[in-house]
């Protein structure tokens, strides 16, 4: 399969500090094998960079949209774009 890699980077917010957003986002974006970071931003929102096939990369963005997302997203704000390699691994940073 010849899926070509994609970048997400997105800002959701709602209530999504304080009720595991970060550790499920990271296991879900292992689970479908991508690469970045999920970090919790001062105004109460996340950063998420995701790296990976377009598929998976569409596949947790259909999560964050999703009532399986914990916590309670209200608007996902997200830019698509060329994946640049730069991640080795998916991390929670602090």
């Amino acid at each position: 399969m010849t899926d070509q890699a994609q970048r997400v980077t997105a800002r959701i917010t709602g209530v999504v500090q304080g009720v595991g957003f970060r550790y499920w986002t990271a296991r879900r974006a292992d689970e479908l094998m991508l690469k970045g970071t999920v970090r919790n931003n001062h105004d109460g929102s996340v950063q998420l960079v995701a790296e990976g096939t377009v598929s998976d990369v569409e596949h947790l963005v259909a999560w964050l949209h999703s009532t399986r997302a914990p916590g309670r997203v209200e608007n996902v704000d997200l830019e698509l774009s060329e994946a640049t390699g730069e991640f080795s691994d998916f991390r929670i940073v602090d």
